[in-house]
């Protein structure tokens, strides 16, 4: 009597969460449905801006027969508020079904492929938690945190590719033993932004997991050249160059993109130091970028050889997150990890991860009043730096305790 009692709460509180879940999941479509028809008169317009710059208009520059690589070219031709930087060229024809139609055609349904793309993740994170929660309330209870979240609902806000990325992250750490094949697909979806793909795939090569690495590596480059061998034949090696270099510049000039911006609200160590202290020491980015990698790298595979596989998993994704340029939301790669890492540390309670988790817990927490809070007492820069300090505060606390595990 008391097993089915406690299987009909555990239903109930299943669906009573899908309910709260499938409310958020609404309110958080809206914005694609109700975003205006981008014109250059309403550039500054935020919902699905960067299904505007970095999909819809990119795609549709393609395949017009030009080069969206260029900023001078996408700022002349379309209503962009943001040149399209340096994704894998296969993401033109990936995401092409998106940009075939209008625009509010395109949006709703990249809206509704990213919220599935979100569920996919919470079913990724649900697993990682059995045999301690049930799969169902595991999903449930992950999907609606995080359409509640501020990382969570800024992916269909704003119309990010991080929900595919961060499917394709989960997957290849989590099948790169039992399924090898599967763990390479899922690292070329995770190539999509190379700041993603480069990190991963040199950690998952630390970590033993060689023959993932370079398949993965290898499939995402054999898709571009699809994309790529076009562009480079139609406007000429020289030119194509020209605009790779272009790209480089006018990314490294923005407010939102440089590393010595005081505005911008990336979480990689050289911007969060940066904007804490005003130094930015020359080839930060670079030494950062190899000694995160180099540390994390050394400490995974301590943790992989003691069985502190969820441990290790964590380490690597916020390695990928603050060895290199990457904004708040990019963190959601992280979530079935720390799903993982959550119930390991409910058995042994150990602080250092207790903290990590929390860290990791604040862009999530980030919400609009946290922010306007924040900004009120602490100022604007605080309110843009808080993210960063605490995922870096996170690896860092993850090392700390990765150093105590035994091997």
């Amino acid at each position: 009597m008391t097993t089915v009692a406690h299987a009909r709460r555990t239903r109930l509180l299943a669906a009573a969460v899908a309910l709260v879940g499938a409310l958020a999941a609404w309110r958080a479509l809206l914005p694609a449905w109700r975003v205006p028809l981008p014109t250059r008169a309403n550039l500054p317009e935020e919902r699905m801006q960067d299904f505007r710059d970095a999909l819809y208009f990119p795609i549709r520059e393609f395949l017009d027969g030009g080069n969206p690589y260029h900023p001078a070219v996408m700022f002349a031709h379309w209503p962009v508020r943001q040149n399209f930087n340096l994704y894998q060229p296969y993401h033109l024809l990936l995401h092409a079904p998106f940009a075939l139609p209008g625009y509010r055609v395109g949006a709703v349904a990249f809206a509704l492929a990213s919220l599935v793309l979100l569920l996919a993740l919470a079913v990724l994170a649900a697993g990682r938690l059995r045999p301690h929660v049930p799969l169902a309330v595991g999903t449930a209870v992950v999907a609606t945190l995080l359409l509640l979240s501020q990382v969570g609902k800024a992916q269909l806000y704003v119309g990010q590719v991080n929900p595919l990325i961060a499917v394709g992250a989960a997957g290849a750490l989590l099948a790169r033993d039992r399924h090898p094949r599967w763990a390479a697909v899922a690292l070329a979806l995770a190539w999509l932004k190379p700041q993603f793909g480069l990190p991963l795939a040199l950690l998952l090569f630390a970590r033993g997991s060689r023959r993932v690495a370079l398949t993965g590596t290898a499939v995402a480059a054999v898709a571009s050249l699809v994309v790529l061998v076009p562009l480079v034949v139609r406007d000429g090696v020289g030119s194509f160059l020209d605009a790779v270099a272009a790209n480089l510049e006018h990314a490294g000039a923005t407010a939102y993109g440089a590393v010595d911006s005081m505005t911008a609200q990336r979480v990689d160590v050289a911007a969060v130091v940066h904007r804490v202290t005003g130094w930015l020491p020359p080839g930060a980015e670079g030494l950062v970028l190899v000694g995160v990698l180099v540390v994390s790298a050394v400490l995974a595979r301590r943790l992989d050889r003691a069985g502190a596989v969820e441990v290790a998993d964590l380490l690597t994704c916020l390695a990928v997150v603050v060895c290199v340029v990457h904004q708040p939301g990019d963190v959601l790669i992280a979530v079935p990890s720390a799903a993982a890492v959550a119930a390991l540390w409910w058995r042994g309670r150990d602080r250092w991860l207790g903290w990590a988790l929390l860290a990791v817990a604040v862009p999530f927490a980030h919400l609009h009043f946290v922010g306007t809070a924040v900004r009120d007492v602490l100022g604007p820069r605080a309110d843009v730096t808080v993210d960063g300090v605490a995922l870096v505060a996170a690896w860092g606390l993850v090392v700390v305790a990765a150093r105590s595990a035994r091997t």
